[in-house]
């Protein structure tokens, strides 16, 4: 359960905070070159291993885990589909580092820079030859200290977290989007014109877009409460995230925790606007944790990982029709599955799962070929 726990952490907000567990202060991660394969966890020559569907899982084809241990998350693909970018906690590192890889799990690289955290990278389109990812790693080479729990279950929003840009080799690194607050979450649109993000540059957690080279940041969401994790649809037209908007007791809590660079977990649901920030339209409604949205290739679906099974501490991938609200269940396994993107020409679904762990506190990149 505890894997469960920590890759519910991973999905909320910055996409990769492992608080199952205390950590003790940890010394810097060893630096290591962007190209170097780094630790055990490397492309062993043995990836990606064969795995079978559930038996309900009919839009699945062909799955292949492309990563085998460690805490690997978000996985999203190149323009080109051809790679991806995500990212993993694994030896020698002591907290999440964002790496490439081929979409058969072979030429594994590092592109960050091996200290503090990172979370939430992405290729910049439309050529592939940069990449965009948050980190900590200009106030402290050593990870960000875990939250006081005696508040509660909660979680950092880490105020040293900024957006970097960097070439695909992770060289030629620049802040790309600093502010005095959190930074990150950021995806671009399929023509490389805007990047969408995720803030508390105003003193709430909402949605902006800026310019591939950081400027005319402009901020979308207005409304109080948690506003993040958006991506473009195919077109570019409309942005679907994740949103929480408490009230009453529940809003003074946020606002409290806020304050002091937390968030406490909350229930989610699933939102879209268009690129603009306007026409805000609600996807789900349903008591339940619903976030990593991503739209179908068709433009009329949103595909989105939530716990809206009778069992809370259960998390599948879902799809939702944007017209009809009508809601299918994708994965079946009884394990936790998040993170779920479409390659740019739809044939190909990648996402992160505990399925077939070898150990208690694994998350794993898996792809399949999709089936309508």
């Amino acid at each position: 359960m505890r894997a469960l726990l920590a890759a519910i952490t991973l999905c909320f907000l910055a996409g990769c905070l492992d608080y199952d567990k205390p950590e003790a202060s940890t010394p810097a991660a060893p630096q290591q070159s962007p190209t170097t394969q780094p630790g055990a966890l490397a492309d062993s020559g043995k990836l990606p291993y064969a795995r079978e569907a559930h038996a309900n899982e009919k839009h699945f084809r062909n799955i292949r885990q492309l990563t085998d241990g460690g805490e690997n998350a978000e996985a999203y693909f190149s323009k080109d589909g051809k790679k991806l970018i995500f990212q993993s906690k694994r030896p020698p590192y002591q907290c999440d580092q964002i790496f490439t890889m081929n979409i058969d799990g072979t030429n594994l690289k590092l592109v960050s820079t091996g200290k503090g955290r990172t979370t939430c990278a992405y290729f910049v389109y439309p050529d592939d030859t940069s990449v965009v990812f948050s980190s900590t790693h200009a106030a402290m080479a050593e990870c960000p200290p875990v939250p006081d729990m005696s508040l509660g279950y909660v979680w950092p929003i880490y105020d040293t977290y900024d957006i970097y840009r960097a070439k695909a080799d992770g060289s030629g690194l620049q802040t790309l989007g600093s502010s005095p607050g959190y930074d990150a979450e950021a995806t671009m649109a399929p023509d490389g014109s805007r990047i969408c993000f995720t803030s508390t540059r105003d003193g709430d957690l909402d949605i902006y877009t800026m310019k591939p080279d950081g400027s005319d940041v402009v901020r979308l969401t207005q409304t109080v409460g948690y506003d993040g994790g958006p991506f473009y649809s195919p077109d570019g037209k409309k942005i679907v995230y994740r949103a929480s908007h408490p009230d009453g007791p529940a809003l003074e809590d946020y606002k409290r925790l806020l304050d002091r660079g937390l968030i406490r977990p909350t229930k989610l649901d699933i939102y879209m606007m268009n690129a603009d920030g306007s026409n805000v339209v609600r996807l789900t409604d349903n008591e339940s944790a619903n976030f990593c949205p991503f739209f179908h290739p068709d433009g009329k679906r949103v595909i989105f990982s939530s716990n809206q099974g009778g069992n809370k501490r259960e998390f599948d991938l879902f799809s939702v029709h944007i017209g009809t609200k009508e809601i299918e269940q994708i994965t079946f396994t009884g394990e936790f599955d998040g993170f779920p993107m479409f390659s740019p020409d739809g044939r190909n679904l990648v996402w992160c799962s505990n399925r077939h762990n070898a150990q208690d506190g694994e998350t794993n990149v898996f792809i399949a070929e999709w089936v309508d």
